[in-house]
């Protein structure tokens, strides 16, 4: 499977993002990390819309993800959200063509985090987000934080219920 897993921080959640790839790969997926920081894209704003235009980096970041067959998100929670690297990505993606929703919709999708809280409020704000533009998001999630380490044999599965996901709707 050709998984993009993106990435909207860097530090911790670029480490777990290190670690979901190796293991993604070493299960025979073929894997990308996409950062949204490093893409440093501007904020959306339909007022930078239209003084801008679609930024080339979004178009770029578009292409990848509509051939992305699953993606895995990983995002620390800000303040009980989602961070805005990721909100504003969305937010670009869904007005950069006219066939925006061939990036997401039914596509799987898992969702991960390293907090310093606890993490639970950005996973459900990703899962309602995700859902809402048309991802298929696995159950299981992978969550760490300073009292809950990295558990590799839990990423893995989470792993194997996105690559099963498409291989039920194919």
């Amino acid at each position: 499977m050709k998984i993009s897993i993106i990435i909207a921080s860097n530090n911790k959640n670029l480490a777990l993002a290190k670690q979901i790839k190796k293991i993604a790969m070493d299960m025979g997926n073929e894997t990308q990390i996409i950062d949204l920081v490093a893409e440093d894209l501007p904020l959306y704003t339909p007022a930078n819309q239209e003084k801008l235009g679609i930024p080339s980096k979004v178009k770029q970041l578009n292409d990848t993800i509509t051939h992305s067959e699953g993606m895995i998100f990983v995002a620390p929670e800000y303040n009980g959200g989602i961070p805005p690297s990721l909100t504003s990505a969305i937010a670009w993606l869904s007005v950069s063509s006219e066939n925006w929703r061939g990036c997401f919709n039914g596509k799987p999708a898992a969702i991960a985090t390293h907090s310093g809280g606890g993490g639970q409020y950005v996973l459900l704000s990703m899962r309602n987000q995700l859902s809402y533009i048309g991802m298929n998001v696995v159950g299981r999630t992978i969550l760490t934080n300073g009292g809950k380490p990295f558990n590799p044999e839990s990423a893995q599965e989470v792993i194997k219920q996105l690559v099963s996901w498409k291989t039920h709707t194919v």
